[in-house]
């Protein structure tokens, strides 16, 4: 007998979400076409799925049979699209004898020693975190190791040699430190996570919010704009959620500045004027980091609302409810979700829960107005 194939469906709206373990993707469907996808998986025959479209559609059985075979080659056939594996290499490389920089992080109760090789592991993930920065500890909780050879950057925690990565795709090994980081914070491994969502998530110590958005629509901004007015940031840019109670944790990373934004952030945040500035070429920008004002970074909440959120200058406040399924298909496509069945169905099964919003503003007092509406649940 065969076995049915690790495949999901889950109904939102009018519209059916499809996701196979091979390759960890989700395909928004019509429903008409996701219940021939299910009869495919149940093994029923393309000629009899066709003979039962051609009766109800009165049509040519060549014409639905064809229909049936494409749709079959295109979501369950050959399997071309294989998982993304983060272009994560397990070809191991010894660690150097020495490393020039050795830095001290402290969340919590916890210490992190990161042994970097030289300045540029240092630039590739010391800005984020220097705040967090301490100049001795007699304990250590666990030790990352960063170094760079021949074109590759690879990584170890304590002596478990984790990954390498071409120097191309060197924010794929910082995703990876990331994840390391939240494993060891909250005592979680990486089957245990539903995801991590490229949003920023603000808090109010009773539930969360998470703000989406493309790059330079505002996130970080806005999540600035909302600390300095008695919220908490519980993370920016890499949002853990786990699976077992669906909860945001926090993220011990500070907060990306724009340098377009200065302007509206110094006369809330005066330590920005001295703050060191770090330019991304490959990202073409140029941020400063500003300390989130958490001060429990093992803290998680619930969270019931996703806001896609965006600066336009001289707009009028625009805030609505949206689509699920338009914000799944914009959620998805930056986010890492774990590729194990039993957690994309508990995903599914939480996005389906979620309120979702857009909310454009040029006032930024309207826009912390409209987030307070949202945690208040006044909509």
């Amino acid at each position: 007998m065969n076995s049915k194939p690790p495949i999901l469906y889950k109904s939102i709206e009018n519209k059916t979400i499809y996701w196979k373990e091979e390759s960890n993707k989700y395909i928004v469907l019509e429903n008409a076409t996701a219940a021939i996808l299910q009869k495919i998986s149940n093994n029923v025959s393309l000629k009899k799925i066709a003979e039962e479209l051609a009766l109800k559609l009165s049509l040519p059985e060549e014409d639905t049979f064809l229909f049936v075979k494409d749709v079959k080659e295109q979501l369950i056939g050959a399997n071309t699209d294989k998982k993304s594996t983060q272009k994560n290499t397990k070809k191991q490389q010894k660690k150097p004898n020495t490393f020039e920089f050795t830095k001290l992080y402290k969340v919590n109760t916890i210490v992190f020693k990161v042994h970097f090789f030289s300045e540029y592991e240092l630039f590739l993930v010391h800005p984020k975190f220097a705040h967090l920065e301490i100049k001795e500890s007699e304990v250590t909780t666990t030790q990352f190791y960063v170094f760079t050879i021949d074109k590759k950057i690879y990584f170890y925690v304590d002596t478990k040699f984790i990954g390498s990565w071409d120097l191309t795709e060197v924010h794929f090994f910082q995703g990876k430190f990331s994840m390391e980081l939240i494993q060891k914070i909250h005592q979680k491994e990486e089957d245990e996570w539903l995801g991590v969502f490229h949003a920023s998530a603000v808090a109010n110590n009773k539930k969360s919010i998470l703000f989406l958005g493309d790059s330079g629509n505002g996130k970080s901004t806005s999540l600035a704009l909302l600390q300095s007015n008695g919220f908490t940031c519980l993370a920016d840019d890499f949002v853990p959620i786990d699976v077992h109670k669906k909860m945001v944790h926090s993220f011990p990373a500070a907060i990306s500045i724009k340098k377009n934004s200065l302007d509206t952030l110094l006369p809330l945040f005066p330590e920005l004027k001295t703050s060191a500035e770090y330019h991304f070429k490959r990202l073409n920008k140029i941020v400063r980091y500003l300390k989130p004002n958490n001060t429990n970074f093992l803290e998680s909440l619930p969270c019931n609302d996703i806001v896609f959120i965006k600066y336009k200058k001289d707009s009028s406040l625009h805030f609505t409810k949206i689509s699920k399924i338009n914000a799944f298909q914009e959620l998805v496509p930056d986010s890492w979700l774990s590729p194990i069945k039993k957690n994309a169905s508990i995903f599914l099964e939480w996005f389906d829960t979620i309120n979702c919003y857009t909310i454009t503003y040029s006032n930024n007092n309207e826009m912390i107005a409209a987030v307070s509406k949202i945690f208040d649940n006044e909509l």
